[in-house]
């Protein structure tokens, strides 16, 4: 579920969930960090004490409580432990980058479960005015921005702060007026580049949406290929995604030229900086006490002090680029879910068939400006009902209500009895099986495509391929069941492509069956044997065929007519007959 906004105070609260891991993250951190600033403090030891002869006390601490030596000595055992600082801080190091990973692929494995989550209950009235190449990359290139934020940035971020902290401490210690100076000064770099990263960031927005815009277009041409190819229209598509990729081209060379440039110049100023601080250390030397040894002490801090100083000021960087990724992932969780229902009866449990009744049902996609209106009617348990009229009367529209797929709010539906709004949509999908007129199908074997990755023994498989005539079809197949369809089944003409959807069908045994013009494709021979098969099957079955040629309504005990949204008529087929002759003048 989504629980919390794809922010960065709603990612530093699904951060800190994991408080025993960030808490001995910081641990290490301190530790690794701690070592490393005490590096520096063994340069006044050598210069100072080994070279100008001034005391600080280390090697008379030494000398006393470990080992005499000479200057070659005590010079090997310095650089001996300074090695040994920073083989066990990068140690810590690698173990804090560890726990940090960790924790970020944890929260982005469950923001892209969310997403899943909430597109699988996405409307198909939102579903059908996506654009696929732009769903996949908010879940693929601004999921990897956030991870990014998280495991290396946040990370870092802990350290750079800690690093002049305890690097300010240090230099207070030795020498607090040129601390201070260099403290006050220091923090102008980072100020600086705030603005910056502002602009930084709106230009590595533009570049996402540039990158979202051509995955989309292309995303489109490649699943639509054979249709474009059909059309002969291959250059005119790929010229589309050629645009796109140059101006995908232009926002990445307007986005990477100036952000180098911007860190740059941070730099820039950062070193402009450093050699003032040098400057002045060189005085504090000949003008107080500050000795040779602490002043090159000061350097060394200067220098580590620098990689956090990046590090913070990329931070902000990265920083406008997460919150870009965040925005553009908010925009999957605002489209419209399915209304969620809190189920208390289950009217298809132990029937075989049930009746279905539409009260006073109206339906738009867009508002003033009805597909349907106020529609009505009563189609018995066991009934077999057929939906006539012309092309664009609602139809197909009507089919898609009937099984839960776009949602009303005007009007209602029972399902013996009990209202659509007391029913959750996947208890009316399991149990309602609509069969289209063009059947989608995968890109995986014969088998996967009559199962969609449920278990049914041989003997159900064969029996519904046998009902939907797709014994010859199964004969010519080199590995059977286990043969690849293609692309959409490409391998399939669209008359076993709508066959399979068929079998498909018979394998899930649902309580009712909307045929929506589902054998359009087959010969009227192949149609009469198919629907002679199926008989028995859907004898105890309600049945609602939405057809455009006489033969496949024949068998209908129930006839409604559409026009233009609206049941202009109904009744038996002799009634409607007898009555007025045109309804059928277009069915052959």
């Amino acid at each position: 579920m989504h629980t919390e906004k794809c922010t960065i105070k709603g990612l530093l609260s699904q951060l800190f969930t994991y408080k025993k891991e960030v808490l001995f993250g910081n641990g290490v951190a301190i530790l690794a960090t701690f070592l490393v600033v005490l590096i520096p403090l063994f340069i006044p030891i050598l210069v100072d004490e080994l070279l100008l002869g001034k005391d600080h006390g280390f090697i008379t601490f030494v000398s006393q409580h470990l080992f005499t030596s000479d200057v070659k000595g005590y010079v090997f055992f310095v650089l001996a432990l300074i090695i040994f600082l920073r083989f066990f801080s990068t140690l810590l190091s690698i173990l804090q980058t560890k726990i940090f990973v960790s924790i970020s692929k944890n929260i982005t494995y469950t923001m892209r479960i969310s997403l899943l989550e909430h597109l699988k209950r996405i409307s198909l009235k939102e579903f059908e005015m996506m654009r696929v190449g732009a769903v996949t990359s908010k879940l693929v290139t601004d999921v990897e921005t956030i991870d990014g934020f998280i495991s290396s940035t946040i990370s870092k971020l802990i350290v750079a702060v800690l690093l002049l902290l305890f690097s300010a401490i240090i230099l207070l210690a030795i020498h607090w007026q040129l601390a201070i100076f260099i403290l006050i000064t220091n923090p102008l770099v980072v100020l600086f580049t705030v603005k910056m990263a502002r602009s930084i960031g709106e230009l590595k927005k533009e570049e996402n949406k540039a990158v979202e815009i051509f995955q989309a277009t292309l995303t489109e041409t490649l699943e639509l290929f054979h249709q474009i190819r059909a059309a002969n229209k291959e250059a005119y598509f790929f010229k589309q995604s050629q645009i796109k990729a140059e101006a995908l081209k232009e926002h990445s060379v307007n986005y990477g030229y100036k952000s180098d440039a911007a860190q740059k110049l941070s730099s820039l100023v950062f070193l402009t900086g450093y050699e003032i601080f040098r400057a002045v250390s060189i005085l504090a030397v000949a003008y107080s006490d500050l000795s040779v040894g602490l002043m090159l002490a000061i350097f060394s801090y200067l220098w580590v002090m620098v990689g956090p100083t990046h590090d913070i000021i990329n931070f902000q960087y990265v920083l406008s680029s997460a919150k870009a990724a965040c925005s553009r992932i908010e925009s999957i969780y605002r489209m419209e879910q399915e209304p969620q229902v809190i189920q208390q009866n289950n009217p298809f449990v132990g029937k075989h068939a049930i009746g279905i009744e539409v009260k006073n049902l109206t339906f738009s996609y867009h508002e003033n400006k009805n597909i349907l209106t106020n529609i009505n009617m009563q189609i018995q348990e066991g009934m077999k009902v057929a939906i006539v009229g012309a092309s664009g009367s609602g139809k197909t529209t009507l089919s898609n209500i009937l099984v839960g797929f776009y949602p009303f709010h005007t009007g209602e539906i029972l399902y013996n009895g009990v209202s659509n709004k007391a029913l959750k949509l996947s208890t009316i999908r399991e149990n309602i099986h609509l069969i289209l007129q063009h059947p989608k199908l995968f890109n995986d074997t014969m088998r996967f495509n009559l199962t969609l990755g449920k278990s049914y023994s041989d003997e159900s498989v064969k029996n519904a391929l046998h009902i939907a005539q797709l014994d010859d079809v199964m004969e010519r197949l080199d590995l059977g069941l286990d043969t690849l369809v293609g692309k959409d089944g490409i391998k399939l003409s669209g008359g076993q492509r709508q066959r399979v959807a068929i079998a498909r069908m018979i394998l899930s045994d649902p309580k009712v069956v909307i045929f929506d013009e589902s054998t359009s494709a087959l010969d009227v021979h192949t149609e009469v044997r198919l629907f002679g098969a199926l008989q028995d099957f859907l004898a105890d079955k309600t049945v609602i065929t939405i057809a455009h040629r006489l033969s496949t309504i024949k068998n209908a005990e129930y006839i409604y007519v559409l026009e233009d949204g609206v049941v202009v008529d109904s009744g038996s087929p002799k009634e409607l007959l007898e009555k007025d002759q045109s309804y059928f003048s277009s069915m052959v």
